[in-house]
């Protein structure tokens, strides 16, 4: 009867959490909808519900005028606004940070563009004031952040840098956590950009439908992110999906096809390049449909290496050169086919230039979910009344 007597505070916060999952991205519910969709007795349910509303993790929606003979009943819904999280993409040209709920509704944004040649000290100087301005155009306050993810261009070990390479300078001896941890008490995850692309496809994106996925960044750096039966894959060093790296593979110049392509005006810049190659190919430019198809089969001999080894239901491509993705999407899927033993759904991503910081948003979210359905309604994720 002890042990019992001990586990009833334990058993009353388990049951708390059921309809707080029961709440979470439904619609509002009454008491009897919550007791079919937890099991709970509709008794235990309503003190539950009340409790939650007292404690600020919920909200009741009062009926409205209804044909109903009686009082309609009560409906619950799960407060979104009890904290918010960010998620940053810390890019070579930008950085873009997104505020949102804990349904994941982004409530502001704001994105400053930044040189590809700054250095560290300038670029976290800008990210400093990307964040500032978005908490404070958005009335919110550190305190009220419960968590951050940044994404960064580059393999990110357990320490949370991008000690294996990067293409941001100076960025290997950055460490954002130490940079971030003064100012934020919730947790900072770093993680890296296509790794968090891919998250944000399965998320909100073009392979919601699939748990194994090849998300492929095309641009003037290429990389992949990889999910597999549903979970974001780092790795034991967090360089899961860096097959860029290995020479043979022809990632590392493929881009290059495009740059050099013959026939690009002098007053084109090199980052200007291939959107100008993609335009004159669907003209009908023979030189630069021959660039094109360069680049794709350079591309797919690192993607189709990808889906031999893990056999994904969907290969994603995603990144700035997926703008392009009507000229690249078939001859990717024919080299695809060409090369692999089963061939999967190739689609384009969905997001363009904020999947990055989606990607970062959702890992910020799953990490408040981690720790509200692992510690409790108890733990320092519990709402601030405001």
């Amino acid at each position: 009867m002890a042990t019992a007597g001990a586990d009833l505070p334990r058993l009353r916060e388990l049951n708390s959490l059921s309809v707080v999952r029961a709440l979470r991205a439904h619609p509002a519910a009454t008491v009897t909808e919550l007791s079919q969709r937890t099991g709970l007795s509709r008794p235990a349910v309503d003190v539950i519900a009340q409790g939650l509303v007292t404690d600020g993790w919920a909200s009741i929606l009062e009926p409205g005028a209804s044909s109903v003979v009686g009082r309609p009943a009560r409906r619950y819904q799960f407060r979104a606004g009890a904290g918010h999280v960010l998620g940053v993409d810390v890019g070579v040209h930008k950085i873009l940070a997104l505020l949102s709920d804990l349904d994941g509704t982004i409530v502001h944004s704001v994105r400053h563009s930044v040189a590809a040649d700054a250095g560290a000290t300038e670029r976290l100087a800008e990210l400093d004031e990307v964040i500032n301005a978005c908490l404070t155009e958005a009335g919110k306050t550190p305190a009220d952040i419960w968590g951050v993810a940044i994404a960064v261009t580059g393999a990110v070990d357990a320490t949370g840098r991008t000690s294996f390479f990067t293409p941001l300078p100076g960025w290997k001896s950055v460490d954002l956590t130490a940079h971030l941890g003064g100012r934020f008490a919730c947790p900072i995850l770093v993680e890296n950009d296509c790794k968090l692309a891919a998250l944000a496809e399965r998320w909100k994106g073009a392979a919601q439908d699939a748990n194994d996925i090849v998300y492929v960044l095309g641009g003037m750096r290429t990389g992949a992110g990889l999910i597999i039966d549903g979970v974001l894959r780092r790795g034991f060093g967090g360089a899961a999906g860096e097959i860029g790296a290995l020479k043979p593979i022809r990632w590392l110049q493929a881009p290059a096809h495009l740059q050099n392509c013959p026939g690009v005006p002098s007053t084109v810049g090199p980052d200007d390049a291939a959107a100008w190659v993609f335009n004159a190919a669907r003209a009908g430019d023979k030189a630069a449909r021959t660039a094109v198809n360069r680049y794709v089969k350079d591309l797919a001999v690192g993607t189709a290496a990808l889906v031999l080894t893990l056999d994904p239901q969907v290969v994603v491509y995603g990144g700035g050169f997926s703008r392009s993705a009507d000229l690249i999407l078939d001859p990717l899927r024919r080299e695809i086919h060409r090369l692999c033993l089963r061939t999967p759904e190739v689609r384009a991503s969905t997001l363009g230039a904020d999947a990055v910081a989606l990607g970062a948003l959702k890992l910020s979210l799953n990490e408040v979910d981690d720790r509200l359905f692992s510690a409790g309604l108890s733990a320092p994720v519990a709402p601030r009344r405001h």
